[in-house]
């Protein structure tokens, strides 16, 4: 029994040393965590494949941090409608998942210089085809709530009050746009209002035979089509947003986002930015 007693002493004394060692380890290295939020189901801009992180997104963000001596990136996955509750309570400290600009989320959140730049997309069924938002007058859909898109179609019916209104249903924020644009093939519902990268990643990467449209309405004026990464409007918000901004202007320079936009969107939907 002594014997056994000196030896679990033993094990227990190793491993407490073993975990000092790397607290210690975790505390010189002195970088500060950054976590990134993401629903890991907007392909191509986010994604998991085999419980890896991939996509547009992820990889600017890593290229941002890379060899970073201030900070450590993780990336966390959330629903769509978390990323930016857990970015108010500081769960997370960037919001990464294809985000436009829109007013509301302006009044609360700081935004990164956009990263990449893309149309707005219809997505209907094969032989229809819709290239503006009256063309949706009555027409059904599905959208997350909050979302950029929600807000442009609720705008319009609330904009357009002589017109048939766009029949809007609210999915879960855990229903993925793989799902919702089943819908349209299967008829439960008309069109998806997104953007034209994922739209056209999408319809192609699953086989769906449905019908891409760009839009031609001007939506979202200079903003239109943009892309960013969005932080806290705090003081840290604002050194995190410096430090990525700068970053950003940099691989934007050697043709790092330009690279990465050819491998996820097919094409560069960078330079013209500007």
């Amino acid at each position: 029994m002594k014997k056994r007693g000196l030896l679990s002493f033993g094990f227990l004394f190793l491993l407490t040393l073993a975990l000092a060692a790397c607290s210690n380890q975790s505390q010189s290295s002195g970088k500060t965590v950054i976590k990134v939020a993401t629903d890991s189901d907007t392909a191509p801009f986010t994604y998991k494949e085999n419980d890896t992180f991939k996509g547009y997104d992820i990889d600017v963000v890593k290229a941002i941090f890379k060899d970073s001596k201030k900070y450590k990136v993780e990336f966390v996955t959330t629903a769509f409608d978390s990323i930016l509750t857990g970015v108010d309570a500081d769960r997370y400290q960037i919001a990464a998942n294809d985000f436009n600009y829109n007013e509301e989320r302006a009044e609360k959140y700081l935004f990164s210089d956009p990263i990449s730049k893309s149309n707005y997309a219809i997505t209907s069924a094969e032989g229809t085809s819709y290239d503006s938002l009256d063309d949706l007058s009555g027409k059904s859909t599905e959208v997350i709530s909050g979302s950029n898109y929600a807000q442009v179609l609720e705008k319009w019916n609330d904009e357009n009050p002589d017109k048939e209104p766009i029949k809007i249903n609210y999915a879960s924020s855990s229903t993925g746009l793989t799902t919702r644009v089943q819908h349209i093939e299967n008829g439960t519902i008309d069109f998806i209002l997104y953007d034209a990268i994922s739209s056209n990643y999408l319809v192609e990467d699953q086989g769906f035979n449905l019908t891409v449209t760009n839009v031609t309405d001007d939506i979202g004026g200079e903003t239109d089509g943009l892309e960013y990464l969005l932080f806290a409007d705090t003081d840290e918000g604002a050194k995190l947003q410096k430090f990525v901004n700068k970053r950003i202007k940099e691989l934007k320079d050697d043709g790092t986002l330009a690279e990465l936009s050819e491998q996820y969107f097919g094409g560069d939907f960078v330079s013209t930015i500007d």
